[in-house]
């Protein structure tokens, strides 16, 4: 009791020297902590940063695929197109005695 009430002087600035030291242990561990944590969540939102900066790059390209699927409709349709000749080519050659003459010979004689 005589730390705290001060009759002694010498053994209360001990004491409160010693809880100086205790506080000061205390709060330089719980700095070191939060100083870990900081790190390793700096560390963290580098591996996102660096995801998120690839997946910005890849998306990018994906406004130059749309006229890309344009051209490849307009070559399905002139496939079919070519399909549907070959098909009624085929038909006509079937069915035609004088093919391939016939071919040669202007239509509507």
């Amino acid at each position: 009791m005589d730390l705290v009430l001060g009759s002694d002087p010498i053994a209360s600035w001990m004491f409160t020297i010693a809880i100086l030291l205790v506080v000061i242990l205390v709060v330089s561990v719980l700095l070191t902590l939060i100083l870990k944590t900081a790190r390793e969540i700096n560390s963290e939102v580098a591996v996102v940063w660096n995801n998120g900066q690839r997946v910005a790059n890849n998306t990018i390209h994906i406004a130059s695929l749309y006229p890309i699927g344009k051209s490849i409709e307009k070559i399905l349709n002139k496939a079919h197109a070519i399909a549907d000749s070959t098909g009624r080519i085929h038909e006509h050659a079937a069915t035609c005695n004088s093919c391939p003459n016939c071919i040669w010979t202007p239509r509507g004689n």
